[in-house]
């Protein structure tokens, strides 16, 4: 649920004023994910606190592997929930399979055992595994980084058969997420470029205003186009091709973060009951410029602007389409009624 901290209720009238500080551009890759590991921070609470410092320490491993790519991956497999366990038997927050543990798994915090449990030792077990297939393909030719994802999904004898990511479909797409996903844990280098997108899915959600909250809603005609925050944003983004995760700490990683300074209409705005973690983001507007938002609020209310300058704003991004498809599809709503 939004916890709001100031009175709402802004005017449509000032949409025509919003609308009117709409810049539209092309996406461009933010810089440096590729290369020297160390050139790469992470941004502002993409990962949770409690696993930062392993992925800034251990994402530094290796040239071929950075903190924003180590958490993409981390990520992808588990969500980092250090308990997941997968349908055909994957463990812990890196996902390892009990054969590869059994020879990959290393004793990151030096206590003296090897748990696919505990985070201290799989997520260095993690980064040491991509430096380890970074080293057997450091021959082939091509981005370093890429040829490393392509052994962890292909295995190193296809990467160097074909002098590269082979031609597999699943490889490809595999190396595609990742690259993609680490763009949204990195921090900005600059400016993030606009986005294509953002003119039509606002012009969406202005349609919405004055539509009754419904927890859980999708706008489906069984809920009368009702929607709950996620689900707004959602539908606004699927309307211009790009589909978004339902859970809004998930829509969190469709993209990169700009500043609050950086801000521009289509940009996705989040809130937090910790601003220190994407993991507890518990709401998500549509910004539209000068310092507001179209949401669906909560129970009660209808969808309106709203100022986003409120104690829990934790921070933004500038949806992509590529980082969209990146994104894992979990069940689920962050809303509560």
């Amino acid at each position: 649920m939004r916890r709001f901290w100031v009175a709402s209720g802004v005017g449509v009238g000032l949409c025509l004023c919003f609308l009117g500080l709409l810049v539209v551009g092309t996406y461009s890759a933010a810089a440096g994910l590729v290369g020297p590991s160390r050139s790469v921070g992470l941004a502002k609470g993409a990962v949770p606190m409690q696993f930062r410092g392993l992925v800034e320490r251990w994402g530094n491993l290796c040239a071929a592997v950075n903190p924003a790519l180590l958490a993409a991956q981390l990520y992808q497999e588990s969500g980092f929930d250090p308990r997941a366990r997968s349908p055909v038997g994957a463990l812990g927050i890196g996902q390892f399979m009990p054969e590869t543990w059994k020879g990959h798994g290393i004793d990151g915090d030096g206590d003296g055992d090897r748990d696919v449990w505990d985070p201290a030792d799989a997520i260095p077990s993690a980064a040491s595994y991509d430096c380890e297939l970074a080293g057997y393909v450091k021959k082939v030719p091509g981005d370093p980084t890429r040829n490393m994802l392509a052994a962890y999904n292909a295995g190193a004898y296809a990467v160097i058969k074909y002098g590269g990511v082979p031609p597999y479909r699943e490889t490809q797409n595999y190396v595609k997420v990742i690259t993609a996903l680490a763009k949204s844990f990195a921090a900005p280098v600059g400016r993030v470029a606009p986005s294509q997108q953002a003119a039509a899915a606002i012009n969406y959600a202005q349609t919405k205003l004055g539509t009754p909250y419904l927890w859980g809603g999708e706008g489906t005609p069984e809920q009368n186009g009702r929607f709950d925050c996620s689900g707004l944003t959602q539908a606004a983004y699927r309307t211009v091709g790009v589909e978004l995760p339902r859970v809004a700490n998930d829509q969190y990683n469709a993209g990169p973060h700009p500043s609050r300074d950086q801000l521009m209409p289509g940009d996705l705005v989040f809130f937090s009951d910790d601003l220190a973690d994407s993991r507890a983001i518990h709401h998500v507007g549509l910004y539209v410029g000068g310092g507001y938002m179209i949401n669906a609020p909560y129970t009660g209310a209808v969808i309106r602007f709203d100022k986003i300058d409120t104690p829990d704003y934790f921070g933004a991004t500038r949806v992509t389409k590529d980082g969209a498809e990146a994104l894992p599809r979990r069940k689920g709503s962050s809303d509560t009624p």
